[in-house]
């Protein structure tokens, strides 16, 4: 006896179709290898979204270590120094400050120098 593919069986496969669209080639055609992709798609978005703040925290910590070299600083000492001198900004505002507002920024890092002097 012939067994035909069901409903279920189309709505299933449907499914997982849908959610290959726009995939290249046999990926977004073939039912097994779209299923194998999408669940495959799934894991690089997760890891991926944990690697987006990984890459902007990197990207921060540069800008910022540009900026504070040519006034006589490493990015360490000046992490250190701000907690020293007890002022709480993120490394997301203090890559901004550094790009668009430089005055701004460079009071911060006076600030910071006096800290670490007094501090020693």
């Amino acid at each position: 006896m012939r067994v035909k593919i069901g409903n279920v069986t189309r709505k299933r496969r449907k499914k997982w179709l849908k959610l290959a669209k726009g995939y290249f080639g046999h990926k977004h055609i073939g039912f097994k290898v779209a299923k194998q992709q999408v669940i495959k798609s799934w894991t690089y978005a997760f890891r991926d979204r944990k690697q987006v703040k990984r890459n902007f925290r990197k990207l921060w910590i540069a800008r910022i270590n540009a900026a504070v070299r040519p006034m006589g600083l490493s990015y360490s000492k000046f992490m250190n120094g701000l907690k020293i001198s007890n002022i709480q900004i993120n490394r997301k505002m203090l890559s901004e400050l550094a790009i668009h507002q430089p005055k701004e920024f460079e009071m911060i890092v006076e600030l910071v120098k006096k800290g670490i002097k007094n501090k020693i």
